[in-house]
């Protein structure tokens, strides 16, 4: 139940993150859902890989490498995604920061 739940948060917010930054683009409901579902399983198996491949610049930069990291699996996903769209980099940062503490923020409602 909660994974089905964190689906939805995490659709709604793309949602929310499509309409108040500009860059970014969702057609609808139904496309923010296939978002989130391809974003769940982009940093699910590929952003550990990635991770790892690039843990020298990550502890050169104190994990601050992450966040680019994030922002480019959330781009990834766009390009995966017809009908979610990311036009660069930075809004493709910002919106990954505005899902990376949303989602920690759902997290630890559902956990209660």
């Amino acid at each position: 139940m909660r994974l089905l739940l964190r689906w939805l948060f995490s659709a709604a917010t793309l949602m929310l993150i499509a309409y108040y930054l500009p860059g970014v683009g969702v057609a609808g409901f139904y496309t923010a859902l296939i978002a989130a579902l391809v974003l769940g399983l982009v940093n699910a198996l590929i952003r550990p890989i990635i991770l790892v491949l690039t843990l020298p610049v990550n502890v050169l930069t104190l994990g601050l490498f992450t966040l680019i990291v994030n922002a480019l699996m959330f781009w990834l996903a766009s390009t995966v995604v017809k009908g979610f769209t990311v036009a660069g980099f930075w809004p493709a940062f910002w919106g990954a920061l505005i899902m990376t503490l949303v989602g920690w923020v759902v997290s630890m409602i559902l956990k209660k």
